[in-house]
């Protein structure tokens, strides 16, 4: 995008000042119009805004005003219909449309930029963009989360193993597990939605950079756009991507989760976990190994994180050294924000059509929580609650473990005599305790992994989504 661009020489609506035609590699370099006509929307939605505004004002009649309004509506209907022609010496999407609106009007169209430079109005079209693609996320999390909602109240009581530094550490339900990711999305959705509070404002007719001399009125074109309000410094207003960063930020944190849950999918359909299993449309296989189910998607999700995670650094990097106002560089923050956007889209899409399909394996889950002791804190709990400290109950029942495993048996296969050699204490109804069922149940309090708390968390969480 370039800026300073009030004249025309030829086939360029800034040329008047130069007296040679712009270098051919150089015309390519810094031409934009192969990746920004994405936004030719906005840019004809603040066209039309911006227009309307000056035949408000009296800059333009009310005629002029119509006449670039129908123009760019059938400009609009040919981008759409795939008949538009675009121009590489236009440089950029809105020299493209404008052009081709005075091609279609005549010298109306020449009227259009008055009071406006593109320094403001790429600042404009990517707010807006930026805004639809932030509620086209919003709604695309928002579908992950009804779908974990529907897991979590199915496998409220499937039990499994729940780990800390990937090792047995105590029951939980699968249904709990899920309510993590559910919470976690949940933290994802309320920063975009943040985030869209400081996009959405209007940068239309801060002009280069001063403002300009035409009496606008910014607060009429900021409501036809669905702005909260104008933004208030005009340096600020055209050379500001703070909001660009702090979505790609966003958009960071949300691929992070999304490859937690993705490794965790792809540890779960290991031949050593076998948790879960994945549909095979979403998996592939080897071209060399018949016996291979790969999980491919959740593996690329997971590869995609570092994708928007380099695009993060490099926008930083790119305002990092800019002096105020507009700079050409700015240009360079529509590639990367544009694939942090698609990215971001593709992968909550792919998550959403997977996880309904997702195959539970509650007995292989049961196993392996049963396998590695997982009940030793219920354990520990019920000595302290028969009046031991807790730090000795602890050694105590790492001894019983230490016993359980040379002995090759699970602690609710210990007889009574083994665990009261240890522990005096210890009495029959000790191994209500010590079942997988009795360590989900006794965990009943708000957060805790019981199923009724799961389900309980279930019907809050539907009634937050309910709220968005």
């Amino acid at each position: 995008m370039s800026n300073d661009d009030e004249s025309r020489d030829g086939n360029k609506l800034w040329g008047g000042r130069f007296s040679e035609a712009t270098d051919a590699f150089v015309e390519r370099f810094t031409a934009s119009v192969d990746f920004d006509r994405r936004l030719y929307r906005q840019d004809i939605a603040g066209s039309i805004a911006h227009a309307r505004m000056l035949a408000q004002v009296g800059v333009l009649s009310p005629e002029e005003e119509a006449q670039i309004a129908a123009g760019l509506e059938a400009i609009a209907g040919e981008i759409e219909n795939d008949t538009f022609q675009w121009s590489v010496e236009l440089e950029d999407v809105h020299m493209n449309i404008e052009a081709a609106l005075t091609r279609r009007i005549g010298a109306v169209g020449k009227k259009l930029h008055t009071g406006r430079s593109r320094n403001d109005q790429v600042a404009t079209d990517i707010r807006l963009y930026v805004r639809d693609e932030i509620d086209a996320i919003a709604l695309l999390i928002e579908q992950l989360q009804l779908t974990l909602l529907d897991i979590a109240e199915r496998e409220a009581a499937t039990i499994m193993p729940g780990f800390t530094h990937l090792q047995v550490a105590q029951p939980i339900s699968f249904g709990h597990h899920m309510m993590a990711w559910f919470e976690m999305l949940e933290r994802d959705y309320q920063r975009f939605q943040d985030c869209r509070k400081r996009v959405n404002l209007s940068p239309l007719g801060a002009a280069a950079l001063a403002g300009t001399s035409f009496p606008i009125d910014r607060h009429y074109t900021a409501d036809l756009l669905g702005f909260d309000s104008p933004t208030r410094n005009s340096l600020d207003s055209v050379s500001d991507r703070d909001f660009a960063i702090e979505l790609a930020a966003c958009g960071s944190l949300l691929m992070t989760h999304l490859s937690r849950f993705s490794e965790e999918l792809v540890l779960w359909t290991s031949e050593q976990f076998q948790f879960v299993e994945l549909p095979d449309r979403f998996c592939t296989g080897s071209s060399i190994m018949p016996q291979k189910k790969n999980p491919d998607v959740p593996e690329l999700v997971r590869g995609k994180s570092g994708r928007v995670n380099g695009h993060l650094v490099s926008l930083l990097t790119l305002m990092k050294s800019q002096p105020l106002a507009y700079n050409k560089d700015n240009q360079e923050d529509k590639e990367p924000l544009f694939d942090v956007l698609d990215t971001l889209k593709d992968c909550l899409f792919a998550y959403a059509q997977m996880m309904p399909a997702v195959t539970c394996r509650s007995q292989v889950m049961r196993e392996a929580a049963n396998r590695g002791y997982s009940t030793a804190t219920d354990l520990a709990d019920y000595l302290v609650k028969r009046g031991l400290p807790f730090r000795d109950a602890h050694e105590a029942v790492g001894r019983i473990v230490a016993m359980a495993v040379e002995s090759g048996q699970n602690l609710d296969q210990l007889y009574l005599e083994q665990l009261t050699a240890i522990c005096p204490q210890i009495e029959t109804d000790v191994y209500q305790v010590l079942t997988l069922e009795g360590s989900l149940n006794a965990r009943d309090h708000l957060g805790g992994t019981a199923p009724a708390q799961v389900r309980a968390a279930v019907t809050q969480a539907r009634d937050l989504l309910a709220s968005h």
